[in-house]
């Protein structure tokens, strides 16, 4: 496992036709095949306890995925939440998801959704979802300090969620988002065809936007998660 990418092997990782999607289940099979591979959010978990980073910034969690009372389709990066002892500063999950479920899983599996200046739990492209957070802060050391008891308290395991919503300013329109949903569930589209279908109408009823949403909400979490990250060595 190799922690921290230079250019030539962010290039190469890049440009590859051969990468393998990697969740935990995962990195012990490209382990032993060599193969390349780009890390979940439930993997880079993984790898980040093993290498002691205790704060990492991705786009949006995985979660309960809509239909799952048949599909069972739930992401891996609910018990890696549970598990791992990491941070993780997202703009919080997809609205393409099951948000209530998601949260009620986090909530069975203990693991605390911390909202960095929100009071509601952020739905990616879009700054609120209509569902709360279990605490406020607005402070990095705020969030650093209970960690840190966090940690002490549990011994060192378990991670937590720093939803951190995407900038006003490049959140998608509610409305055109809500057309896009429901046009996608009118369609009749269900099980693993859902997020796929979801995703292309949100590009196409934006005008591409959605791109911008994602670079600028990157940006933001990587932010705050260096920010959070020097509160916590300090």
């Amino acid at each position: 496992i190799k922690v921290g990418l230079d250019d030539t092997d962010l290039n190469r990782l890049a440009n590859s036709d051969q990468v393998r999607k990697l969740s935990t289940k995962d990195v012990p099979i490209a382990l032993t095949t060599g193969e390349m591979g780009a890390t979940t959010v439930a993997a880079t978990m993984q790898i980040a306890a093993l290498a002691g980073i205790p704060v990492f910034a991705t786009g949006g969690i995985g979660g309960v995925h809509r239909g799952a009372a048949d599909s069972f389709d739930e992401s891996a990066d609910l018990p890696a939440l549970a598990r791992y002892p990491v941070a993780v500063v997202t703009a919080g999950a997809k609205s393409i998801l099951d948000l209530p479920k998601t949260l009620e899983r986090l909530e069975s599996l203990s693991v605390p959704v911390i909202g960095y200046g929100c009071d509601e739990f952020p739905a990616f492209y879009l700054t609120k979802s209509g569902m709360p957070v279990d605490q406020r802060f607005d402070a990095v050391t705020d969030t650093a300090r209970f960690l840190d008891l966090k940690w002490q308290l549990e011994g060192g395991q378990g991670g937590a969620v720093i939803a951190n919503p995407i900038p006003d300013d490049h959140a998608i329109d509610k409305t055109v988002h809500d057309k896009a949903l429901a046009e996608t569930e009118a369609a009749g589209i269900t099980g693993k065809d859902t997020t796929p279908a979801l995703l292309k109408a949100m590009v196409e009823k934006t005008g591409g936007d959605t791109l911008d949403a994602n670079i600028a909400l990157l940006k933001n979490n990587a932010r705050v998660a260096a920010d959070l990250a020097k509160a916590l060595a300090a």
